[in-house]
């Protein structure tokens, strides 16, 4: 908690950025029941106000985060950070080509889309069947990656949640941060505060999340409402 302290001593200078579904919002069963609790709306408020930048980086689109987290003053950027890079635009229409060919429920991202299978009657044979989807993704040159009970099949575009971030910061002048994740995208998040001249990196813990995330953290709370805690530290 001493980064957490050190990070809040100076909130002119730092970053406030964090993921948005298993992190801000609890994970729900479908994508569209998920919501953001009122207290956190509430201290993103809180934080908007102290800190130089306040951002919602998520794999929604940035329109559907800002509607599902709706405070004022955060900066959301959507499709892990693909809403960055304006070479993603032209892989649009393939990737939806390709879903169209998938014999599953597809949530539309704009820039990728994505296969969920928390709600399948038989999660391994789920699994199996959207492991030949990644298969015959990867063979069209498009990029899959597997998330907490969810295929993602995005562009191949060097775009993620940490080249955002790395934009955000630069674009602020900011070399101080925090970022709170749950998932194998926010591992390059975590990336992307390496160098700088304070990091901090919480992971929220889960039975689903990578194990990596847990090692590569600085801090690490059991749930949102954990991390709601340690925002009102800051």
């Amino acid at each position: 908690m001493d980064l957490v302290a050190r990070l809040a001593e100076a909130p002119d200078r730092a970053a406030i950025l964090l993921d948005v579904d298993g992190t801000l919002a609890p994970i729900a069963p479908r994508a569209e029941d998920a919501a953001v609790p009122e207290d956190a709306r509430e201290e993103l408020s809180r934080l908007v106000g102290r800190y130089a930048l306040v951002a919602c980086i998520s794999g929604r689109t940035g329109k559907d985060a800002r509607r599902l987290v709706a405070v004022e003053g955060v900066r959301y950027v959507g499709s892990h950070g693909l809403e960055l890079a304006p070479e993603a635009e032209r892989w649009r229409a393939e990737i939806h080509s390709f879903a169209s060919g998938v014999d599953w429920p597809v949530e539309d991202k704009g820039l990728t889309v994505s296969f969920h299978y928390r709600q399948a009657e038989d999660e391994a044979a789920a699994l199996e069947y959207l492991e030949e989807v990644a298969d015959r993704a990867r063979a069209v040159g498009l990029l899959p990656r597997f998330g907490r009970k969810v295929l993602e099949i995005r562009p191949p575009v060097h775009a993620d949640k940490g080249t955002a971030i790395r934009k955000l910061l630069d674009e602020s002048g900011l070399s101080r941060a925090l970022y709170a994740g749950d998932d194998t995208t926010d591992l390059d998040a975590f990336r992307a505060l390496d160098g700088l001249e304070l990091g901090v990196r919480v992971a929220v813990s889960s039975d689903e999340a990578p194990a990596g995330l847990v090692r590569s953290a600085d801090l690490v709370v059991d749930s949102p409402a954990g991390l709601l805690e340690l925002l009102k530290r800051l």
